[in-house]
């Protein structure tokens, strides 16, 4: 199923949810937007709508990179000693090449170590875990963790603490609703998905 459908799925979650217990407009707004992220965390393990979305774009990274880089190797040519210069010269060579090598997943794992950073210096569980959970996704393949019984429950413990720290009532249901919806939609048993979920993962890696 494709992002689109997922969020859209979501976002119904999160406007169930916010009717069954009866929120303010403003809540309801809130409830269904939550849910419609919700309903796209899983696919974090792959470039999609969030992950682009919630990172920069790689080609931006490589230009800046190797824009410094270049510049350091012109440096290094007329400034310092010969020692210096040979070393300025390496380094700048160094960030040329290894900028080539940067992929949107190497973006979102920059983006897990920053939302980590921040939640420490917000001091906020919730965003400490959310970038943990980023990083898990920058390395995972598709449809393995993220859409596993694991995913549901780390992400299920992000969202309670996120409720605790926000104090609104239906933010946990709405994005447990949300991201189960999108597991459920991705599930085999569906005419129109070729794969299914490693949902018992790491127990079992058979796709259900």
């Amino acid at each position: 199923m494709n992002g689109t459908a997922h969020l859209t799925i979501g976002a119904a979650t999160g406007f169930i949810v916010a009717n069954t217990i009866q929120t303010t407009p403003s809540t309801t707004l809130l409830l269904v937007g939550l849910g419609a992220v919700s309903g796209l965390f899983p696919d974090l393990d792959i470039d999609g709508k969030l992950r682009n979305k919630i990172t920069l774009s790689h080609k931006v990274i490589q230009s800046v990179a190797q824009l410094i880089g270049i510049l350091m190797v012109f440096y290094s040519l007329y400034e310092g000693t010969a020692t210096e210069k040979w070393i300025g010269f390496g380094i700048g060579l160094g960030m040329i090449t290894l900028s080539s090598l940067i992929k949107q997943k190497h973006m979102l794992m920059i983006t897990g170590i920053g939302v980590v950073a921040g939640g420490f210096s917000l001091q906020e569980i919730w965003l400490i875990l959310l970038g943990i959970y980023i990083l898990i996704a920058s390395f995972a393949p598709h449809r393995s963790y993220t859409h596993s019984l694991l995913g549901v429950i780390f992400f299920g413990i992000i969202a309670k603490k996120f409720e605790i720290s926000i104090g609104i009532n239906g933010v946990f249901y709405t994005c447990m609703a949300g991201y189960i919806s999108h597991l459920i939609a991705d599930i085999k048993l569906l005419p129109f998905n070729k794969r299914g979920i490693k949902l018992f993962l790491p127990v079992s890696s058979k796709e259900i």
